[in-house]
């Protein structure tokens, strides 16, 4: 048994490590039900997988502890669009929670990246429900239908994927928006706890904000609220909300709502360009004036007149800080013509 206390070891992976990456495969499989390994009869790659990944142009890792295989991961460039493969995700169990998983992923990435990747795709078990979890984190999104294998599993696969460099905005569908919650949560409670004004209070509870993100789901998958996303390089660093079920005499209109952008990427341009986003968006839908309202003196507010808000007034009193103290609010309006 390798020595858990001493560092795993990343390094290219090779073909003589077929012995440990079947095994390390077969074990995370066999932790779920009806989920086997048929190396010769469906996975032969893993005889030689180093030239396997060399032969498509990719890329390979393993993860070594104390002489003995605890980790992978591949990559691979898929041909359209630019787009890079992240594939076999592997951590041995008692390696998991250590880190090293976010270390095998951090390589391949990057490796794709200086490649020239534009996005990440990945496909995962619909049954692994960990690993859904670990690549929700790391701003992947549910993208594309279900894949069916014909295979002795009978696996059903979830497309997850994500951009891999500079500054994109995405709206999300129902699927992706319910696959998000995880990092939306993690964002909206970083905002709430640094100030923003976003209906909550901090410390706001987890379990809060994921519910938030649940409803904002579901009204997604009805068409009453559109949803962006912001990546920075390949990190989820921001969102933005249009809210489109407004009542039956302002189909015109629509209203901005939850701002956010987790504090480690601010001063970056991602608000701005969330912005710009939404009010493309919502020229694309027919709306022709949007609304919004904001904390006054908030460090949004400067962004709002910059881009050409134009204030249609102020509430005092209207919200309540953490302190319970009353503060005043600002509600602003934009035209976009047409």
């Amino acid at each position: 048994m390798a020595d858990l206390l001493s560092p795993a070891l990343l390094r290219p992976g090779r073909d003589d490590d077929a012995p440990g990456f079947i095994r390390l495969i077969g074990d995370a499989w066999g932790e779920y039900p009806n989920c086997i390994l048929d190396v010769d009869g469906e996975n032969p790659e893993l005889r030689a997988l180093a030239s396997y990944f060399a032969g498509r142009g990719g890329a390979l890792w393993t993860a070594e502890q104390g002489g003995e295989v605890v980790g992978m991961v591949g990559t691979r460039p898929l041909g359209a669009d630019e787009a890079w493969e992240i594939c076999r995700v592997y951590v041995r169990r008692d390696r998991r929670g250590s880190g090293l998983a976010q270390s095998l992923l951090d390589a391949a990435e990057a490796h794709a990246v200086a490649a020239g990747a534009q996005r990440f795709v990945l496909w995962t078990d619909t049954r692994f429900d960990a690993a859904h979890a670990f690549y929700e984190k790391h701003g992947y999104v549910r993208s594309g239908s279900i894949r069916i294998l014909d295979d002795v599993s009978r696996s059903l696969e979830f497309r997850y994927a994500k951009p891999a460099r500079g500054l994109v905005v995405e709206a999300l569908d129902a699927a992706a928006a319910a696959s998000a919650e995880r990092r939306l949560s993690a964002i909206l409670i970083r905002c709430v706890a640094e100030g923003a004004s976003v209906s909550f209070l901090p410390p706001l509870a987890p379990d809060v904000a994921r519910r938030h993100w649940r409803a904002v789901s579901a009204e997604v998958a009805t068409g009453k609220r559109l949803l962006l996303a912001a990546w920075l390089d390949g990190r989820m660093a921001g969102t933005v909300q249009l809210h489109l079920a407004t009542p039956q005499n302002q189909p015109h209109r629509a209203e901005i709502r939850k701002l956010l952008v987790d504090p480690a990427f601010r001063r970056r341009g991602v608000a701005r360009v969330l912005m710009q986003r939404a009010e493309q968006a919502a020229r694309g839908l027919g709306r022709r004036l949007l609304t919004l309202d904001t904390l006054a003196g908030s460090g949004a507010e400067p962004l709002f007149r910059e881009l050409g808000w134009l204030e249609a007034g102020r509430i005092p009193g209207y919200a309540l800080d953490a302190a319970g103290r009353a503060e005043a609010t600002v509600l602003f309006f934009k035209p976009l013509g047409g």
